[in-house]
């Protein structure tokens, strides 16, 4: 099995003290790989930058300008309260997205089996016209168009399971259906979008699909989505590739998330995909790294993810749920009513 994987610490240079999307995310994730021993199992590649040319399929020539404004002027600017840009944040953010690209290249041209961007800075709430929430440029909705454009790809499925909602990659594809978004979130949460009724616009309805979720879900309620949604609408849609936003920010210690998800949780996740991209398309998926903060559970979530494309088993979970956690879990409903009306919605 031969999975190609992207991680660069040029992408170091885009960070801001106290902020807590910052390279030591990229850093945790490159010493948990290599310390056991998986960094020399995988095919390492070093991205290069996406071109204008990649980038203008999304963005308006007004974020190429804003990327290179702080590098221009060197010095740094908030766009938004949440979302920096340093004179280094041009470069890291293109080899983000060009890394997203080239993954899909590697997977779709039978260079490697499947596909692995552990990068930084994260991309799912980058807009067409404005960066957002952490991400300056929409890496996955680039890949996706990639693979649309170049290799004519006629269905991708997205999935999605960032403890937020991926509205830019939503507002990108609302209106196309050769490309199923489905997005699993904690609702309401920021960036406030993500509703039920958000399902997609003119030819593309009922190719976006949601399901909020309230805080305090965790492992069973994710396997139960995946099981009675996500399975169903990849069989129906029977896609060509398959593409994963990963954030490991719904794990139960993320300072950011609220959500109850553990590693053993992430890692039945990650392998239904394996799983369902083998079943489905060739086991052609690739996995994008969107949030996740706490940087133990981020680093070993990454590992086990990389473990999984490998064809490993399932290993242990260094940081159970914690008992008190466990009891409040224990007395919260299922989501039975969010997916039976997620069912009704979409025809499942």
């Amino acid at each position: 099995m031969t999975t190609a994987c992207f991680i660069d610490p040029r992408t170091d240079a885009h960070s801001w003290p106290d902020h807590v999307e910052h390279a030591g995310r990229r850093q945790a994730i490159a010493r948990r790989l290599e310390e056991s021993g998986a960094l020399a199992r995988l095919d390492v590649r070093q991205p290069l930058p996406a071109t204008d040319e990649q980038l203008l399929t999304v963005h308006t020539p007004e974020v190429l300008d804003l990327l290179a404004q702080a590098e221009r002027e060197r010095r740094p600017l908030f766009y938004d309260p949440d979302t920096y840009i340093v004179p280094g944040s041009n470069l890291a953010a293109r080899l983000s997205a060009g890394a997203a690209i080239q993954a899909v290249d590697a997977v779709l041209s039978g260079g490697a089996d499947n596909a692995l961007a552990a990068m930084r800075p994260p991309g799912h709430h980058a807009l067409p016209g404005q960066p957002m929430g952490f991400c300056l440029l929409a890496n996955v909705a680039l890949a996706a168009r990639h693979a649309r454009q170049t290799w004519g790809l006629q269905r991708i499925l997205i999935v999605d399971y960032d403890v937020h909602h991926g509205n830019g990659t939503q507002d990108i594809f609302y209106s196309e259906p050769e490309v199923l978004f489905v997005s699993l979130h904690r609702w309401p949460f920021y960036p406030g979008t993500g509703s039920l009724e958000e399902i997609g616009f003119a030819a593309g309805a009922g190719a976006t699909v949601n399901v909020p979720l309230p805080p305090g879900q965790g492992d069973a309620a994710y396997a139960a989505i995946f099981e009675q949604v996500v399975w169903p609408l990849a069989r129906r849609f029977a896609p060509e590739l398959i593409l994963a936003s990963v954030g490991f920010d719904a794990h139960w210690a993320d300072p950011l998330g609220g959500q109850l998800l553990t590693l053993s949780g992430y890692d039945h996740l990650a392998r239904e995909l394996i799983r369902m991209a083998g079943a489905l398309c060739g086991g052609r998926i690739v996995f994008v790294l969107e949030g996740g903060y706490h940087l133990p559970a981020l680093a070993q979530g990454v590992l086990d993810l990389a473990l999984a494309l490998l064809g490993d088993p399932p290993g242990g979970d260094p940081l159970p749920l914690p008992e008190d956690l466990r009891r409040r879990a224990a007395r919260l409903p299922p989501p039975d009513e969010v997916i039976a009306r997620v069912r009704r919605l979409h025809g499942l």
